[in-house]
């Protein structure tokens, strides 16, 4: 059987939990490297600050991203679950159409680089996060496609249930001063 051939529901539940996985320990890394709370808590920033529910929310929120990447990437799968170099065939989509090539003027993207008012340079140095997030759940979905079992399952739907719990919490549970 070719890693393709899975059904639509275990092509999203896999694809979401690679994603929200990635997405919360690259977001975890860049929001102590990069220094989210001062940024996101600046006057310009167009950013929500850090400690607004719903940020904290945005883990357990990338299922219905999840589904918008299973819906669009589904009728391709062939292309990166069964061809050769099929992780960096998904992450040049991702790269191309997700990251560069919005529509709108996303720091980083062509768009961005053009329109905003950010330096450019700036912009380049930001992309480091969702570079290396596609880059990671990309080849997570292929790898799992590829060589499925219940380890993999255990392990990254495990580490989803825990990605989603922690936002949860963070997003429900009284914040440090009002506890006061």
């Amino acid at each position: 059987m070719k890693p393709s051939d899975v059904g639509f529901a275990r092509f999203f539940l896999r694809l979401t939990a690679c994603h929200t996985v990635t997405y919360m320990m690259v977001g975890l890394a860049a929001f102590v490297i990069m220094d989210y709370s001062t940024q996101f808590s600046a006057e310009c920033s167009i950013m929500k600050p850090t400690d607004t529910p719903i940020v904290a929310l945005g883990p357990a929120l990338q299922v219905f991203r999840g589904l918008l990447f299973a819906v669009v990437l589904y009728p391709f799968r062939r292309v990166f679950l069964d061809e050769d170099r099929g992780w960096l065939k998904l992450w040049g989509l991702f790269m191309g159409l997700a990251i560069l090539g919005t529509s709108g003027p996303a720091p980083g993207s062509f768009e961005g680089m053009v329109f905003l008012k950010a330096p450019v340079v700036d912009q380049i140095v930001g992309l480091w996060e969702v570079v290396l997030q596609t880059l990671l759940a990309s080849i997570l979905v292929v790898a799992w496609h590829r060589k499925p079992g219940k380890a993999w399952a255990a392990v990254m739907y495990g580490l989803w249930a825990l990605a989603v719990m922690m936002s949860v919490a963070g997003a429900v549970l009284p914040r440090p001063e009002s506890l006061s």
